[in-house]
């Protein structure tokens, strides 16, 4: 049986991170897993090429504990570190400089975070931090609010992408600002990756749908009653939903529309 013939309208790009490109869309956290070794397993079957890392919570650097770059391989993914648990500029400039020092890479994840409560991010902070970041080379990929301006601006100062929230971390809401988050991707002169609040496969789907660049996922993953599964399904979640997007949808009517042709009916 010959293979169905290839669209060329479906031909996809790469996602491109500071002059790198990635096959998948998917990057992954590492965090509240059980142990190290699920870590490893769900980022597998996630099939993600880049890992985020909280550099101040989860042990990269002391070679004499068990360390996460044991179970995940940094010459096999991607490695980025994130300053999650960074009240201040400060802290997370300095986070940054830690994990570019013990050899993980210059890009990074930057979290700002403006109320332990909600875990919102402190808008002018982020922005003084990586405008510092940016000048000492680092490639910065900043989690922000669903914020178009803010959005724009972290772009301006040059950043290498944009992360906004799709609702509070951890929180498993889905997408609570559709219409924002369509206003960022429509502006963006950078890729557009939803951080934060994806609670399951439809959620990412719909992401990817509505033109994000990519998701990253770690509680969605981390925290199901099955995360190897979980993963397995944000893989083909991202996958449909950005098919689906270069596919392009129907347009949304408000009557119906017959499928089958109206010539040629038998009367």
């Amino acid at each position: 049986m010959a293979a169905a013939p290839k669209d060329s309208n479906m031909d996809d790009t790469p996602l491109v991170l500071g002059g790198r490109s990635f096959k998948s869309r998917l990057i992954v956290g590492t965090g509240k897993y059980r142990d190290f070794a699920e870590t490893r397993a769900a980022v597998e079957a996630s099939g993600a090429e880049i890992v985020t890392v909280a550099v101040r919570r989860v042990n990269i650097t002391d070679r004499t504990k068990e360390n996460l770059l044991e179970y995940v391989d940094p010459t096999r993914y991607q490695i980025l570190p994130n300053t999650a648990g960074c009240y201040t500029a400060e802290e997370a400039i300095r986070t940054c400089r830690l994990a570019r020092e013990m050899g993980v890479g210059n890009m990074v994840k930057l979290e700002v975070i403006g109320d332990q409560q909600t875990l919102f991010p402190d808008v002018p902070a982020t922005l003084e931090a990586a405008r510092a970041l940016v000048k000492e080379g680092f490639i910065v990929l900043p989690y922000i609010t669903d914020d178009p301006v803010a959005c724009l601006k972290l772009a301006e100062i040059g950043c290498a992408a944009v992360m906004p929230l799709a609702a509070p971390i951890g929180s498993g809401l889905g997408i609570r600002n559709p219409y924002n988050l369509r206003i960022i991707i429509e502006q963006a002169k950078v890729p557009v990756i939803v951080d934060a609040g994806v609670g399951t496969a439809s959620d990412a789907a719909e992401a990817m749908e509505s033109g994000c660049d990519g998701i990253l996922i770690n509680s969605a993953i981390a925290c199901a009653k099955n995360p190897i599964a979980m993963a397995t399904a944000m893989k083909m979640a991202v996958e449909a939903g950005r098919m689906a997007y270069l596919a392009g949808r129907i347009e949304r009517r408000l009557y119906a529309s017959a499928s089958s042709p109206l010539d040629g009916l038998i009367r």
